[in-house]
């Protein structure tokens, strides 16, 4: 793990550079970062400002006024990485949209409110597309068994099965409200208590469940209280969103089992759900002023034994044990320092026991580990399940003054500066983090976790997860980044090998994203960089070839003729680059005759060349015959059949 890029903004003065309390960061599939910070104007306002930043470009950032009147405490991108939604501690959502398709120009035309009360949560309603990735099979031809798709239930669902738009936040106050974007524009929201004596609420995460239902885990605070788990379900009754809570199982810290630690962790600063398509596994952090603990659970089926009088008295008992759910400590960490920030992996890594066991015998670890952020300026990445520390960072000491002399520099003991917001990408290959001066530090993050690799090896890691990309239509610059120069031309040869495996389906489907791929593959090396040109020429041949081809559609769908598109695809694939025997000439009508190569009637046509004489007499437009006038083609079909 090393640094990537430092981010130092010029236009924003120490002196008006305030950062809010609560850093928030988002991550999106299309390597798009939003971020948080406050500025402070000479007379002492603050505007909570959003900033958008491309990964590829991190020098021209875009910065949005947000307009929320208190500080922004949660961000959150939609799955597609097209729409943002933001919180802050007053209860104002606002859900920002691209205008154009453009990542520097943003509008917020819906949102939703709860008056005065601070949101601690925030979270999209699930659409019900899940991807498992299975490391076991990553070497086989087919993308359908190193990727499957998983039975996952959407959130709500409109007619006909589609998944139904929305949102969903918890607030400070122990509230869930829930807005949902109707097909007409309008925003339907509904706000209902998580249970029946309502208490405050410090930290909260949203995860959800393979049948439709939203869980809801939140902490007061304090690891002397329990941890409480909600289930919410969500459901549209008469033009009416209704809500329906329903209390789980909840857990106790096993730090806060002994007294002695209780009193040395009195507080529970971090809550997170290890994904939010994973509601079984939750990931806690009990904190004191100079350490911390963390704490890795998972919600399991258990057997509940019976009594043999009850066994006796109804035989039906015996034959199926009942089972209960419960809350068991899969792993804790000894007492480290304090961590400041946390960031989850969202590569959906099927978690199997073998597929653990595969993961260690190959070191495969993209996807199994998470990073923790500490006050002393380290970020360790651990596993997600065994917490145990695979690779470490250690940032370097807090900036001074430049023309401060080196000897009247004091030493410090540690670096003052530490990450206060954290985000892992979309193939967590990079980690981006924002500290308690307001930089923004991009670290690359071994496939390895920082274990040895030989290139055959790494080459396999970087392949599985190129095809990943590939596959979902997510951006891939985090993958360039461990990509040498010496890797392109055996990245390349192998991506286009698995792609010729796939059915003729699917290759027609990403046929436009593998020349994407391979001409941002080959920019990196300098023996591959002359075919950039012609895999960005190919893919605007492509797409004027797609836009000429819809606009040839057949008048009448159910016709037995071949349609305009079928016909094009035949013109397209003759060869007219060669010339024709004489014989087989097309013949000309009576007053026409053949000069060379070109043709022409009573002087009045001009003169064509070698290419255009061959096609039809129709493509070159009004020709003047007996001094009547001859309909050509379309424009559409004369530019494709010159293109042809």
């Amino acid at each position: 793990m090393d640094l990537a890029y430092i981010c130092e903004w010029e236009k924003w003065p120490k002196s008006t550079h305030c950062p809010s309390g609560p850093l928030a960061c988002t991550w999106s599939c299309r390597n798009l970062i939003a971020f948080t910070t406050d500025l402070r104007s000479d007379d002492q306002d603050l505007t909570r400002m959003i900033h958008i930043l491309d990964t590829e470009h991190p020098w021209d950032v875009h910065s949005i006024r947000s307009e929320h009147s208190e500080a922004i405490t949660c961000l959150e991108w939609d799955q597609s990485g097209s729409r943002l939604l933001s919180a802050d501690a007053d209860g104002q959502i606002k859900c920002w949209s691209m205008a154009d398709h453009l990542a520097n120009s943003w509008e917020s035309p819906v949102g939703s409110v709860v008056e005065g009360d601070p949101i601690v949560a925030l979270s999209w309603l699930h659409n019900g597309v899940k991807l498992a990735l299975h490391v076991e099979k990553s070497g086989a031809s087919s993308f359908g068994e190193k990727f499957s798709r998983v039975k996952f239930s959407p959130s709500l669902t409109l007619f006909g099965g589609k998944p139904m738009e929305g949102w969903i936040a918890v607030t400070v106050s122990g509230l869930v409200t829930v807005s949902l974007l109707k097909p007409s524009g309008q925003v339907l929201t509904s706000t209902e208590s998580l249970c029946r004596l309502r208490g405050r609420v410090a930290l909260a995460d949203i995860a959800f469940t393979g049948g439709g239902n939203i869980v809801v885990a939140t902490a007061d605070g304090s690891s002397a209280s329990p941890v409480q788990l909600y289930k919410v379900c969500v459901s549209v009754v008469n033009e009416k969103c209704r809500i329906d809570t329903e209390l789980l199982p909840s857990l106790f810290m096993r730090c806060t089992t002994d007294l002695s630690r209780r009193d040395r962790l009195p507080a529970i600063t971090h809550l997170k759900f290890l994904a939010r398509d994973m509601s079984e596994q939750v990931l806690l952090c009990a904190s004191s002023q100079t350490s911390s603990v963390v704490e890795c659970w998972s919600l399991r089926k258990e057997g509940l034994p019976v009594n043999n009088i009850f066994q006796q008295l109804s035989p039906a008992v015996g034959d199926k044990q009942p089972t209960i759910l419960k809350w068991r400590i899969l792993s804790a960490t000894n007492d480290l320092d304090r961590v400041s920030a946390v960031a989850l992996p969202k590569l959906p890594i099927s978690l199997t026991n073998t597929d653990l066991k595969v993961a260690s015998d190959t070191q495969f670890y993209p996807g199994l580990g998470l990073a923790l952020a500490f006050h002393d300026g380290s970020v360790h990445i651990v596993h997600r399940l065994s917490l145990q520390t695979m690779a470490i960072f250690y940032s370097s000491a807090a900036p001074r003054p430049i023309d401060e002399p080196a000897l009247k520099r004091p030493r410090t003991t540690g670096p003052a500066v530490h990450f206060k917001a954290m985000q892992l990408s979309w193939t967590s290959l990079a980690l981006v983090g924002i500290d308690n001066h307001g930089r923004l530090s991009m670290l690359r993050i071994s496939p390895s976790m920082g274990h040895s690799l030989d290139v055959g090896l790494a080459l396999r890691h970087l392949l599985f997860l190129l095809e990943y990309c590939m596959v979902t239509g997510y951006d891939w610059w985090d993958i360039l980044l461990h990509v040498q120069p010496g890797m392109v031309q055996s990245l390349v040869e192998k991506l286009h090998e698995e792609y010729t495996r796939q059915k003729a389906e699917l290759q027609q489907v990403l046929s436009t994203r593998i020349l994407a791929m391979k001409a941002s593959l080959c920019k990196l090396s300098p023996c591959t960089v002359t075919r950039v040109c012609d895999y960005h020429a190919k893919l605007f041949l492509i797409a004027i070839s797609s836009t000429l081809k819809s606009l040839l559609r057949p008048h009448v769908l159910n016709t037995p003729d071949k349609s305009p598109g079928d016909r094009l695809t035949e013109i397209c694939a003759k060869i007219t680059d060669v010339g024709l025997p004489a014989a087989t000439r097309p013949q000309l009508p009576a007053g026409w005759h053949v000069a060379g190569h070109a043709a022409r009637a009573d002087g009045c046509h001009p003169h064509l060349g070698p290419a255009e004489a061959q096609l039809p007499a129709c493509v070159h437009g009004y020709l003047r015959h007996s001094g009547q006038h001859v309909p050509a083609l379309s424009p559409a079909h004369q530019a494709l059949d010159l293109l042809s």
